[in-house]
């Protein structure tokens, strides 16, 4: 099965919006102090200015589930696809905890390990290597399993300091381990994300269908689930451990509608953002050349522009702080605010935020073709992992 475009397309659209959201936790003027998505103290804008980025990381984690599947299709070699997802998902936790932590925080001490989507992603790769015997079928309702029952483990009557409990619960469940001085922070719990990334895997033999079918079919898939989302958020019983509310406007009590638990993904998460994936896979090739050209750019690269753009961003971040008058004693690494000094004010305007977010894209744009052709043109074997 030959390599499908549009997964690149809608890869690199995400991968865009993605730089968003990170220009916005990095150099935002509230981003240390507020949460965007708290109705109290948000804007509109703000609110969706996070909310759009709902989709990167559903959206990395099902393509990477998918692109496994057409990978076997293409080599029809089980062990040898076991064999790379292994040893990527180990190279990939290994990356989260050591480059692209050092990037998001600059602190030479590593006081914070994160647990965020590539080591999740790396965790769903050797739990899908152990499973490949299983039908793709089977892993997909598996998958969708997960994704629709693991909002019920909070209502398991666990007895108090269980054993079985503290054992599940960072898989599960966002949780905070200090330890030596330092804190390990389970970001992305990883069963859920694999539950996304199972029905990811399920979904590449569609691809196989001729592309007018299966842009149907992805239609159908992706407003149904916008459908099921609409239904099950209306009743406001469960799907997700926030319940919407009436607000003090219409278009507050419409923020709360929308305002979905990324931490863990919950039921109502995966429903509206899976939903919107679905139809972006159907229209993806017929995006204008231009989108189509600048998104495949960076969709073919993901890792690298990944981790890439941390840096650059947290570089500016930098030069933001010395611009606005503090010095380098005064940052704070170790802090988990990016070196942003505590009590201090900091920081962009909103408005700011989106211009620097053009320029880190731009200015991306280069490196990322280049590296994209160098592994084209280049077998070198590191490259399959980058």
């Amino acid at each position: 099965m030959k390599r499908q475009p549009s997964i690149d397309i809608v890869r690199g659209i995400v991968m865009i919006i993605m730089a968003l959201d990170h220009v916005r936790d990095l150099l935002h003027i509230d981003s240390i102090t507020q949460s965007p998505t708290d109705l109290a103290t948000t804007t509109p804008l703000l609110f969706f200015t996070r909310w759009i980025t709902h989709l990167c990381a559903p959206i990395f984690v099902f393509l990477a589930g998918t692109s496994v599947y057409l990978s076997l299709q293409n080599n029809n070699n089980i062990a040898q696809t076991r064999q790379y997802l292994l040893k990527r998902g180990f190279w990939l936790i290994v990356v989260e905890f050591t480059i692209f932590n050092f990037g998001l925080f600059f602190d030479i001490g590593f006081h914070t390990l994160l647990f965020e989507v590539i080591a999740a992603i790396g965790f769903g790769f050797i739990i899908l290597g152990l499973l490949l015997k299983i039908r793709s079928k089977i892993l997909g309702i598996i998958g969708l399993i997960i994704i629709f029952c693991h909002n019920l483990l909070p209502l398991i009557p666990f007895a108090e300091n269980s054993i079985l409990k503290a054992v599940l619960s960072p898989f599960f469940s966002p949780i905070v381990i200090p330890f030596s001085g330092r804190a390990f922070i389970m970001g992305y719990p990883p069963i859920p994300w694999l539950g996304i990334m199972l029905v990811g895997f399920a979904t590449g033999k569609f691809f196989a269908l001729e592309e007018e079918k299966r842009k149907k079919l992805f239609v159908k898939i992706g407003l149904g689930t916008l459908g099921l989302f609409i239904a099950i958020r209306f009743i406001n019983i469960y799907g997700d451990p926030v319940l919407w509310a009436t607000q003090k406007d219409a278009v507050f009590t419409f923020l709360s509608f929308m305002n979905v638990t990324k931490y863990p993904p919950s039921l109502l998460f995966c429903l509206i953002t899976l939903g919107v994936l679905f139809l972006l896979l159907a229209f993806a090739e017929q995006f204008q050349n231009g989108i189509k050209k600048v998104a495949l750019g960076y969709g073919k690269v993901p890792l690298f522009y990944f981790i890439v753009h941390f840096y650059v961003i947290h570089i500016l971040t930098l030069i933001m702080l010395f611009s606005q008058g503090f010095n380098w004693t005064q940052f704070e690494f170790a802090s988990g605010t990016f070196g942003r000094p505590k009590g201090l004010e900091s920081g962009l305007s909103l408005w700011a935020i989106y211009l620097i977010w053009i320029f880190v894209v731009a200015l991306l744009y280069k490196p990322s073709k280049w590296f994209g052709k160098y592994k084209t043109e280049k077998q070198h074997w590191w490259l399959r992992y980058i």
